[in-house]
């Protein structure tokens, strides 16, 4: 699968204003009213992901979750991770 460039990276951001490039991968933040919040969102994405067959690095801190979009297989942001960017804003926005 092929990387996508800067110029494509910055028109999927572009698109889904939530999210930013961080340390070469697709970075969006949530923040909770607690820790059991946190988990619910957590599991929703895991249900998600697992049906896209797609996985986001995933970081809790207590009321804090972030999520990032990288396909390690192919070293870079693909339009999987773009894709799955968007299902991830639709279905949890």
């Amino acid at each position: 699968m092929a990387i996508l460039n800067q110029a494509e990276i910055d028109s999927r951001l572009k698109e889904n204003p939530d999210w930013k490039l961080d340390s070469g991968k697709l970075v969006r933040d949530w923040t909770f009213k607690d820790f059991v919040q946190a988990i619910a969102f957590v599991n929703q994405v895991a249900e998600l992901a697992e049906a896209a067959g797609h996985h986001p690095d995933i970081e809790i801190r207590y009321n804090r979750v972030r999520l990032a979009l990288v396909s390690h297989d192919a070293g870079g942001i693909t339009i999987r991770d773009t894709k799955m960017m968007v299902r991830l804003t639709e279905a949890l926005s």
